[in-house]
């Protein structure tokens, strides 16, 4: 296979991994370091790299779990719910490492805050795509306890939390093939 083979079979394998369905097995340190490392080379206008992360692991995974199981509680009100409420509090602790998504907004705000918002996303592509090449599954869930609380973070002046990338190891025979529709169906050609 040539690169753009290998490229392409990467796109078309990655995939939302839950962490109810990651194996307990940590991801090692380098591992992270690398991929993060490679999220940095995501295209970023006028270079203002405006992603942040925050990682969580050891420790640091029960912390982030009672947050997010007591911030669940606290809005929850007469609709709460119990199993929900676990639920919310297990899915931190399945995980290997669960990595807080931060934008930095640009201070002079040289750029629509639109276009810092996609080149984090694109940060995290390329995050995605590490991890699908490295048998760890990804998972970003955008929960609304972590993205309006900016105490918990400690999110500085012009910073967004715009989620958590929940991450752990997979079981190779646990990968299903997704289906996408036609790609001719959303493209139209302008030829004159």
């Amino acid at each position: 296979m040539n690169i753009a083979q290998v490229i392409d079979a990467l796109i078309k394998v990655r995939r939302s991994h839950f962490p109810a369905s990651y194996t307990g097995e940590p991801i090692v340190k380098e591992s992270i370091l690398q991929i993060l490392e490679n999220a940095k080379w995501a295209p970023t206008h006028k270079k203002t790299e405006p992603w942040r992360f925050q990682v969580f692991t050891g420790a640091g995974l029960e912390s982030l779990s009672e947050f997010l199981a007591e911030a669940y509680k606290a809005a929850a009100g007469e609709k709460f719910s119990e199993l929900k409420y676990n639920k919310t509090k297990k899915k931190p602790l399945q995980c290997s490492h669960v990595i807080a998504i931060i934008m930095q907004r640009d201070p002079e705000e040289r750029i629509p805050e639109w276009e810092e918002i996609a080149a984090v996303s694109c940060a995290v592509q390329n995050i995605w795509l590490s991890c699908t090449s490295r048998g760890i599954g990804c998972y970003w869930s955008s929960p609304a306890s972590i993205i309006a609380d900016r105490t918990f973070l400690g999110l500085e002046e012009g910073q967004r939390c715009l989620g958590l990338l929940y991450m752990g190891k997979i079981d190779p025979e646990n990968i299903v093939e997704s289906q996408r529709t036609d790609m001719a169906d959303k493209i139209l050609w302008r030829e004159q």
